[in-house]
């Protein structure tokens, strides 16, 4: 049984092959290929921006990750699973623990925005905290 990342590989290999039969458009006339779905996305990135998707999206990935270890996608999972320790404990207090769960849904998209354009940046604040207390993600 083939994993959902071979079929895609398969997939973009094949239609790969299209592009090189096609000839009848301009950019394949110039020499410009269509980029295959490999060459935009590598597995670290996917498994990085598929952690700040909930909890379940975090399990997903740390699922992943057991396959492809790598630093950038090690930091994003550390940095996610604060946020959401963090969330899930304030949300327990009531109205100022919500108030604050604001801003940590504010850090998730900061953290989500920079995990899409494929850089580290700390969340503030709490980032180091993060990155330090949860280092048996490695």
């Amino acid at each position: 049984m083939k994993s959902t990342i071979e079929v895609l590989i398969m997939s973009s290999h094949s239609m790969d092959n299209l592009n090189h039969k096609r000839q009848d458009h301009s950019y394949t006339k110039k020499g410009y290929q269509t980029p295959t779905i490999v060459e935009y996305y590598d597995i670290n990135y996917i498994v990085a921006v598929v952690c700040y998707l909930t909890l379940f999206g975090w399990f997903i990935a740390i699922v992943f990750y057991g396959k492809h270890k790598c630093p950038f996608t090690s930091f994003h999972l550390r940095q996610s699973l604060g946020l959401i320790i963090t969330a899930s404990l304030l949300l327990f207090i009531p109205l100022i623990g919500w108030l604050m769960a604001i801003g940590v849904c504010i850090a998730w998209l900061y953290a989500f925005f920079y995990a899409v354009q494929g850089q580290q940046k700390k969340v503030f604040l709490l980032g180091n905290y993060y990155q330090e207390q949860l280092d048996f993600i490695k």
